[in-house]
């Protein structure tokens, strides 16, 4: 393995899944400029994700949707006449 090629600034981050308002602390290298305050009443980097273990199908079992900006609207919309033509 080659020397001197992994980052060397980890510190606690705060990851936070929007879906479902999920939060856990983990050592990372990750750049924020958003911070929280966690549990343990300190301050520390945060980062917003839309999904995590906590809301991903294949982790929880159940099958729920996360659309952040309507593109499965736009593309159901969009492909609407070539699904109709199928289903007849």
């Amino acid at each position: 393995m080659k020397k001197d090629i992994h980052p060397k600034d980890y510190r606690l981050v705060v990851f936070k899944d929007m879906s479902n308002d999920y939060s856990f602390l983990t050592r990372s290298t990750v750049k924020s400029k958003e911070t929280i305050v966690w549990e343990d009443g300190k301050e520390y980097p945060l980062v917003k994700l839309e999904i995590s273990h906590m809301s991903h199908p294949f982790y929880t079992g159940k099958m729920k949707l996360v659309d952040t900006a309507g593109r499965v609207d736009k593309f159901k919309n969009r492909y609407k006449k070539h699904y109709e033509g199928k289903i007849k």
